[in-house]
């Protein structure tokens, strides 16, 4: 897919790293995706980190931050695009959800909460200001899919359903899964985290990025490489090959070679 220029609302926009060492984090996901990063300086906010393809003028990719508190765990969030912030938090609320963060402009970057749903998995909204979100998805390197785990599938499709109104379909890969869409288009997919943990993966509910990579296993190993792991091994499923890794500090994240012609995972 060629660069975007801004995302619809309800669609994930962006993913964010807090790490609690930036700078080892810099060498690992630059050396595992070939990323470029450089760093804006915020007026009233810590240094804030933007990843990017293709150098200091390509398109961002992700974001990463200073883990603010040592008690919290290293992890990647998921941003979805809102148009008015505050309206989306007050959903959230409403449907069983927390906020965790209010409400903040950062700058002209644009204006973002963070809240968990019912069962504790956290998410953040963006309205965008300067910063509209990832400038490519879709493509090598880049983010192109949305996953949450969670313990009661109906209960996240009815919350989630009514805060960005999304619309649901059901698959089975290696387990039940219900892809979400926007209009026609699948951007994510909600499983089951019962399932996740009979194939050995431990986790509580929890939201992670799919980084696009062009080869699944040379990409896991690299990982291990640089010191991360894999949560669960590269494994084929209809969409493609993919992993769900842990960088060395313990973030989760997944990679997958999508199969067939090298199109996104879909509906």
């Amino acid at each position: 897919m060629p660069e975007v220029n801004g995302h619809a609302p309800g669609r994930p926009s962006w993913a964010e790293l807090a790490s609690p060492a930036p700078k080892a984090s810099k060498d690992f996901y630059c050396s595992l995706f070939g990323w470029y990063v450089y760093t804006l300086t915020v007026p009233d906010y810590d240094d804030y980190d933007i990843f990017t393809l293709g150098g200091i003028q390509g398109p961002e990719v992700a974001g990463m931050q200073r883990l603010a508190d040592d008690a919290q765990p290293p992890s990647w969030s998921l941003y979805f695009r809102t148009d008015d912030v505050q309206a989306t938090v007050e959903t959230v609320k409403e449907a069983g959800g927390q906020e965790l963060v209010a409400p903040l402009r950062l700058a002209d970057l644009g204006e973002m909460a963070l809240c968990s749903d019912p069962e504790g998995a956290d998410f953040a909204l963006w309205s965008p200001g300067t910063l509209q979100g990832a400038g490519v998805v879709d493509e090598a390197g880049a983010m192109c899919w949305a996953e949450l785990a969670c313990r009661d599938v109906d209960k996240a499709r009815r919350f989630y359903g009514t805060v960005f109104g999304w619309q649901t379909t059901e698959r089975r890969y290696y387990v039940p899964y219900t892809n979400l869409k926007l209009g026609e288009w699948s951007f994510g997919g909600m499983v089951d985290i019962e399932d996740l943990r009979r194939n050995g993966y431990e986790a509580d509910p929890h939201w992670i990025p799919y980084f696009w990579v062009e080869d699944c296993d040379a990409t896991a190993a690299r990982a291990a490489e640089l010191g991360g792991r894999a949560l669960l091994p590269p494994t084929d499923i209809e969409p493609g090959r993919y992993s769900v890794l842990a960088d060395p500090a313990g973030a989760r994240l997944a990679v997958i070679t999508p199969a067939g012609t090298g199109a996104a995972p879909e509906a």
